[in-house]
């Protein structure tokens, strides 16, 4: 009987790791909004800014996690992950002021965060993967969505039963009981286990068949991180990421006081946060295979403009056609599995994952500045209307910019 390559058991791993985090960390901060501001006495500006320097710690750490996971391995800094982000969200429940909060949000739960959820996730699924690469980091990236569909809505329950504080015991709890045990089931390489990514070519790079490989994509086209930012589909993906972070990051952050402020209920809100979350894990499988079989930076800006529209449904429509934006705004969500797959796609394995950081450093930028943004208008103006302007044009200019990608040659090397 053939065995089943061990690549996907490996994703089965890495996916419920992320089912975890989605739904106690990723979508959690947005439950967690306002019963910490209400607490701690805080404004939506300084609350986003809790969020923003959150990402950009994420920012800073994301070359140095790159390198770290290159150097030594996915499993790693998952183990090491999990262990920090649970007794961190235990440390977060034993704050009651606005400075302790951000230092523990930041430099405990960020930092565990970021390498382990995410830098270390995409990169196994670069590494074990040749063919269906967009499949199975859509994989990767719904499950984070799935988590928010279906654990946030539980989280905010037993936050407006309990208090954020037991929803931050709970989290930490899960983390250390639910998700630390599974990074066992994790290799950091097919090499580790004399196998070569799935559908790979066989041949040795030195003419050895079926010989274990090198890191590498396959096809000879590993990039180093100098070579790829020589490149201007680098800093075209930087660009479009970019904006396409500063819009989504201020809806997403402040998709409940959005609603809120629209006249939504608070739980009836943390719902339709779960259902957005639900929308965009179809939506990633799809674009997953889509992206496998088309040019992946034009699907990308299909889906931008897709965002687009829905966020002037957000906007301008009334009763239950507002409501539309959702599966729409889901679109966005859902694409940051390609996003991954086209750098892997454009830079090859050896060096995946530092080229993923140095990106991903740039691109934070974007999320950082988007929910302050929207917490400072709302603040001033008591509207949330001037934010949710800004993402729209975000989101149109992201699509542009993605439209203008063009794959590198081997001549820019």
């Amino acid at each position: 009987m053939q065995h089943v390559f061990y690549g996907w058991k490996v994703l089965a791993a890495v996916a419920w790791l992320r089912v975890l985090a989605g739904g106690f960390h990723s979508f959690a901060f947005a439950v967690f909004f306002l019963p910490v501001s209400r607490d701690l006495n805080l404004s939506r500006t300084a609350a986003s800014l809790i969020f923003s320097l959150a990402r950009a710690e994420g920012a800073m750490e994301a070359p140095a996690a790159g390198y770290l996971i290159d150097r030594l391995g996915a499993r790693t800094i998952m183990t090491a992950g999990c262990i920090v982000v649970g007794i961190g969200y235990l440390l977060l429940s034993r704050v009651y002021d606005f400075a302790a909060f951000v230092i523990v949000y930041i430099l405990v739960i960020s930092v565990g965060y970021g390498s382990a959820f995410v830098h270390s996730a995409t990169a196994l699924a670069n590494h074990w993967f040749f063919r269906h690469r967009g499949l199975t980091l859509a994989i990767t990236s719904a499950s984070l969505s799935l988590g928010g569909a279906l654990l946030a809505p539980v989280l905010a329950l037993v936050i407006n039963q309990y208090g954020w504080r037991t929803g931050a015991v709970l989290a930490g709890a899960v983390f250390l009981v639910a998700a630390l045990p599974v990074t066992r089931l994790i290799c950091s390489t097919p090499e580790e286990r004399g196998l070569a990514p799935l559908g790979a070519p066989k041949e040795h790079p030195h003419g050895a068949p079926g010989a274990p490989r090198a890191p590498g994509n396959g096809n000879g086209t590993d990039f180093t991180v100098r070579q790829a930012m020589r490149t201007s589909a680098f800093w075209l993906l930087v660009g479009a990421g970019f904006l396409r972070m500063a819009g989504y990051s201020a809806v997403h952050l402040h998709f409940i006081p959005i609603l809120v402020w629209k006249g939504v209920g608070e739980q009836a809100a943390a719902f339709y946060l779960g259902l957005m979350a639900a929308f965009a894990v179809p939506a990633q499988i799809v674009l997953g295979i889509i992206g496998d079989r088309y040019y992946t930076p034009k699907v990308l800006s299909v889906a931008m403009g897709v965002g687009a529209v829905g966020i002037l449904f957000l906007l301008f429509g009334r009763g239950w056609s507002q409501y539309l934006f959702i599966p729409l705004v889901g679109v966005v969500e859902a694409l940051f599995s390609l996003v991954w797959a086209t750098l892997g796609d454009f830079y090859g394995r050896r060096h995946f994952a530092t080229i993923r950081g140095y990106v991903t450093l740039f691109v934070t930028i974007g999320s950082m500045l988007g929910p302050v943004l929207a917490g400072m208008v709302y603040d001033r103006s008591g509207s949330y209307t001037v934010a949710i302007q800004f993402a729209a044009v975000s989101f149109v200019l992201s699509a542009a910019g993605f439209w203008l990608v063009r794959r590198p040659g081997k001549g820019v090397r």
